[in-house]
């Protein structure tokens, strides 16, 4: 019993180190180097690819022996268990690994080809109002402490600079230009970096959080430090923005919602999809426009205008 139960969790949960299998590990390099994935990124996919491994019985594996079958087997056991994003998000790395595999001669046939990702309804972004968010600012009070300062500037760059998470707590001081007003995102998703604006309450509240920290605005230190002084961990980000969201009687959501919420406000005001684009480091015009069917404001104004019977 006990060794089928070893069994069974071998098959569910990840094997290890998915570096001790050498064709993953060329794979994870090949992202980081000439991929220039993120972090982030190499983490999920060296947990997926952990998966696997743990599913055909630990590394190293023999991949030219991995068949059509065991992968769907593999794939069913996991989507019963997930979610179908999850499940999607799996898929896609499975088929990128042998992909590569296949590019790199590794495979002479490239086993993944027929998978296919599962459908799943796209949702639309979360965002919170501008009448709320006012009140989540308003709500603020005096930054005269580390946390009240850091809370504040942290909740100004999600919103104002539409950043996620992990690029907000990436920010050093070098990267905030106050004479500029703009802020130097480094190796964004898809490891881009880009140039973007700094709404001056933001540049206020940065300015508030390097006097109460007495830290000088230039070099490599983070800017948002949590209380041991270290960088603050995207983690933490969550926390501060519900906490924030909660005291101005707002209902909580996740940080990235702060930055649909950017998007979908300068899109109301009628800032074109381009340049909404650009802020936001989006690599296809066609992830941007899925604020086009959040926002109404602009198809109101748009139908009040030209419709005939309006």
């Amino acid at each position: 019993m006990a060794e089928g139960r070893e069994q069974e969790r071998s098959r569910s949960d990840p094997g290890g180190d998915p570096r001790d299998d050498p064709s993953i590990s060329a794979y994870l390099d090949h992202l980081r180097v000439e991929r220039r994935a993120s972090p982030h990124t190499l983490r999920a996919y060296a947990a997926e690819l952990d998966r696997l491994v743990g599913f055909l019985g630990g590394a190293p594996v023999d991949w030219g022996r991995i068949d059509l079958d065991r992968l769907r087997h593999f794939l069913a056991e996991r989507g019963a268990t997930v979610g179908r994003r999850s499940l999607g998000r799996t898929t896609a790395v499975v088929r990128a690994f042998f992909a590569h595999l296949k590019r790199g001669g590794e495979l002479a046939v490239n086993p993944a080809t027929p998978l296919r990702t599962p459908r799943f309804r796209r949702t639309l972004p979360r965002y919170v109002e501008e009448s709320e968010l006012k009140r989540v600012f308003d709500a603020g009070g005096v930054l005269d402490d580390l946390a009240a300062a850091r809370d504040a500037a942290l909740l100004e760059i999600l919103y104002g600079s539409g950043l996620r998470a992990s690029e907000t707590v990436a920010l050093d001081w070098r990267d905030v230009s106050f004479a500029q007003r703009q802020l130097h995102v480094h190796a964004g998703k898809g490891g881009k970096d880009r140039i973007v604006p700094l709404t001056s309450a933001a540049r206020a509240a940065l300015r508030a959080l390097a006097d109460v920290t007495r830290t000088a605005t230039t070099g490599a230190r983070p800017v948002f430090v949590g209380s041991r002084g270290t960088r603050l961990a995207v983690r933490s980000v969550g926390r501060i923005v519900a906490r924030a969201l909660r005291a101005a009687g707002v209902a909580e959501v996740n940080p990235h919602a702060l930055r649909h919420s950017c998007a979908t406000h300068l899109l109301d005001d009628g800032a074109d999809l381009r340049s909404i684009q650009e802020l936001l480091g989006h690599a296809s015009l066609t992830t941007t426009q899925r604020y086009t069917h959040v926002s109404l404001k602009q198809l109101r104004q748009a139908y009040q205008r030209f419709h005939p019977r309006a």
